[in-house]
């Protein structure tokens, strides 16, 4: 009978544990700022391209999570996060940076579908905008047209394609339409860099094959990105740890 009793005790504190908000089963869940070496909380998302994404089911591979700045200025797209993104694309095409390294690699909106559609849409327009400002016509040039002109050249060197008929690229997009991840990881923000638009802090993570966060870049302004070159030795340093 006392041991009857005993395991119908058990067996409630069970379930206190699992169902009750607060528990230690539902904080381990919780999203929160996580520092460099420690485990990267996980979280599920679903796919601009279909299907659910979980962090944990990567496990055994390096996860870089890539959360762009999105929104520059409502009704605006950061023109830099489309550059960002298709630098990796081709890289990838040129390298299997992937399959090189072991690497997933994320690209997290903190926007519903529609603004990801929108976002998406709005891609070929935001790279050829950069194609504009490096090539102006210089017989109509003012000073700050000619700034301008010197700044794209020397911040975006490459000139990509892209084909509005497909999403650009083989990497996930996540969409984060509640801001569930990013805001939990202390990334969202509504004035940043100068403007007040729903946007995200762009931000770069590296998760190890074990689901460590090896490193963690804040940007401090909208050009504050760290290089492509960077990134790949971050990646082959932490890939050559495991």
């Amino acid at each position: 009978m006392h041991r009857t009793k005993g395991l119908f005790i058990v067996s409630i504190w069970l379930l206190v544990a699992i169902f009750v908000p607060g528990s230690s089963r539902a904080e381990a869940q919780e999203l929160s700022p996580v520092a460099v070496g420690s485990t990267m909380p996980d979280f599920t998302l679903p796919a601009y391209q279909g299907g659910d994404v979980t962090l944990s089911e990567l496990r055994g591979k390096n996860v870089l999570l890539i959360f762009p700045r999105g929104r520059s200025r409502p009704g605006a797209w950061c023109h830099i996060c489309n550059y960002q993104h298709m630098e990796l694309v081709y890289y990838e095409a040129a390298n299997a940076l992937r399959q090189r390294a072991n690497l997933e690699i994320l690209f997290v909106l903190p926007y519903g579908r529609d603004e990801v559609v929108e976002w998406i849409e709005a891609y070929p327009q935001q790279l050829q905008d950069l194609e504009d400002w490096k090539n102006p016509d210089v017989a109509n040039l003012d000073d700050a047209g000619r700034r301008r002109m010197q700044f794209a050249r020397r911040a975006f060197p490459q000139v990509f394609e892209v084909n509005p008929e497909r999403v650009p690229g083989p990497f996930p997009i996540l969409v984060d339409g509640d801001r569930t991840v990013s805001r939990g990881l202390g990334l969202f923000t509504t004035d940043w860099g100068g403007s007040e638009a729903e946007q995200n802090v762009p931000t770069v993570m590296l998760v190890d094959t074990e689901g460590t966060l090896q490193f963690k870049y804040f940007s401090q302004n909208t050009m504050d990105r760290p290089p492509l070159e960077y990134v790949l030795q971050v990646i082959d340093v932490v890939g050559a740890g495991r």
